[in-house]
């Protein structure tokens, strides 16, 4: 069974830089996609980011592109979001999610995290 456990959320004024981070377990991630998800109050959930586990190869949403970066560690089984130059309109739950089929910027992931809040400052 995949376990996703989100840490590193928080509260930051706005320009500053939040770390989020996901412990992944239960399996090895070959072929998978990690994906970054984001629910504000009131709106849809968005893939902000996500990331094939073996080749690497990322995707971003428009509104984090330049700003987020995805990056994953194979021995540590672990996902991360650096986020820099944080806005207001960033502020959401995010989740870690984890896709078995391998879809980058589509789909519905399989297995989910409890999410982790993020609250920017203005």
């Amino acid at each position: 069974q995949v376990q996703l456990v989100e840490s590193g959320g928080g509260l930051v004024q706005a320009g500053g830089s939040l770390r989020l981070s996901c412990a992944a377990s239960g399996r090895t991630f070959g072929g998978y996609v990690m994906d970054w998800f984001r629910q504000a109050p009131g709106k849809e959930r968005e893939r902000v980011a996500a990331i094939r586990w073996n080749a690497g190869i990322t995707y971003y949403a428009d509104s984090v592109k330049g700003r987020f970066t995805i990056s994953r560690d194979f021995a540590k089984k672990m996902v991360y979001l650096q986020m820099n130059s944080l806005k207001p309109e960033d502020t959401a739950v995010y989740y870690c999610a984890a896709d078995p089929q391998g879809r980058l910027s589509f789909g519905e992931p399989d297995y989910w995290g409890q999410g982790t809040q993020v609250t920017v400052s203005s």
